[in-house]
């Protein structure tokens, strides 16, 4: 059976290097609220979770999604069986780059000159799915940040993954809609909770329990 995580990351690439040498492509797919708003083309939503502005933030974004999307499909397989398990993990991961950028089209729909691109709502909406699942990690692992040397736990990785968004996202300049990792995250909290009865229970039981 194919790997849907593969495919997904392998359609991303794709289309994203397409774009970078077709401009019509690009145009016609990025994130653009002023011509959403006149024209309709809600498509938009969806398809620029599928651009990234350069090879760093799409490496950046795969590779997220690519290390934290295993658990959550298993778990989700596990729970609803291999075929609805796999819709309800498009769910979160599409539904997340579509959800995370409705503020956004809301805030910017009136500024002709605003567009975003990427990826990043669906990111977080899995990442803190698999955060929300296992908020600590035991026997010394984590999750590895760079040039950080040693391993952080799941929900301090987090912590950072927002505060990092926060800073970018008032930065600007980059076409990149970091403002949809907030969203993203809320959105894969929220869902991953309704579909899993005792992950937020657990989620808070784990934290609280943690030492440092």
């Amino acid at each position: 059976m194919l790997n849907p995580v593969l495919i997904i990351i392998g359609l991303t690439v794709a289309i994203s290097a397409y774009a970078w040498s077709n401009r019509e492509v690009m145009a016609a797919w990025i994130m653009e609220p002023y011509v959403i708003a006149r024209t309709g083309q809600w498509y938009r939503l969806l398809t620029s979770g599928f651009l990234h502005a350069d090879w760093s933030h799409l490496l950046f974004n795969m590779f997220a999604f690519y290390s934290f999307s295993p658990v959550v499909l298993a778990t989700l397989a596990q729970g609803y069986g291999a075929g609805a398990g796999l819709g309800l993990f498009l769910l979160l991961y599409l539904g997340g780059i579509i959800v995370s950028d409705l503020p956004t089209y809301f805030r910017h729909c009136d500024e002709r000159d605003y567009r975003s691109l990427g990826a990043s709502g669906g990111v977080a909406a899995v990442l803190f799915a698999s955060i929300l699942l296992f908020p600590v990690s035991h026997n010394g692992g984590g999750i590895i940040i760079f040039p950080l040397p040693v391993p952080i736990q799941p929900f301090l990785f987090g912590l950072l993954y927002l505060a990092y968004s926060y800073y970018m996202g008032r930065r600007r300049g980059d076409n990149i809609n970091h403002d949809a990792h907030f969203y993203g995250a809320l959105y894969g909290v929220l869902l991953m909770a309704a579909l899993v009865p005792g992950a937020l229970p657990n989620f808070l039981q784990q934290v609280a329990s943690y030492r440092f």
